[in-house]
């Protein structure tokens, strides 16, 4: 019975080190996040939440929901500035990982659906933004939309020369096809 007792003592973790444990998980995640936004979620259901968190993570970014004072030591730890004010209610986080802008679109499109979650603030790899500087990131196309608007940006002149080039010899044709219907006639 005793050696029981002492056994199961061993397995449970204090409420003091299971803190530790998720502010240690924190701060590497707020290390390998290129961007972390946090967001109210107040009025959004479990289901909405669990829908916003399964296309977060889509996007290979996270959703979650954690103390304010775990999430607070944790931006402390990484040299994130950080005021009191910020971080009051309930409050999401959600880390991107691979691209920095694309969760934070995918919670303001479900923003726009819904009218919730709204944007807090958030960290651009170190830079601090607020609200409004997350709305306007959120609206800037995907990578992908990105590449194809360069490439055809670049390609645009190239046309353009080939065509001022091909125009020429065009007219020559056409003007060498007239005098052959003219001599044939």
């Amino acid at each position: 019975m005793i050696i029981s007792k002492i056994f199961m003592k061993d397995k449970i973790k204090t409420a003091k080190e299971t803190k530790k444990e998720t502010v240690a998980n924190l701060v590497n995640k707020i290390k390998r996040a290129k961007s972390i936004t946090f967001a109210d979620y107040r009025g959004l259901t479990a289901v909405q939440i669990g829908d916003l968190r399964k296309k977060v993570k889509e996007t290979n970014g996270e959703f979650i929901i954690v103390k304010n004072t775990l999430i607070s030591r944790a931006l402390t730890i990484n040299h994130l500035p950080l005021t009191i004010n910020q971080l009051t209610g309930p409050t999401a986080s959600i880390f991107a990982y691979e691209d920095a802008i694309a969760p934070i679109r995918i919670v303001a499109d479900f923003a726009k659906n819904l009218g919730l979650p709204n944007f807090k603030f958030g960290f651009f790899g170190k830079d601090l933004l607020d609200s409004t500087s997350l709305e306007t990131l959120s609206k800037i196309p995907p990578r992908d939309v990105l590449y194809a608007k360069l490439v055809g940006a670049l390609n645009s002149p190239i046309f353009g020369v080939v065509s001022a080039l091909s125009a020429n010899i065009r007219n020559l044709v056409s003007v060498l096809d007239q005098a052959a219907k003219r001599i044939s006639a």
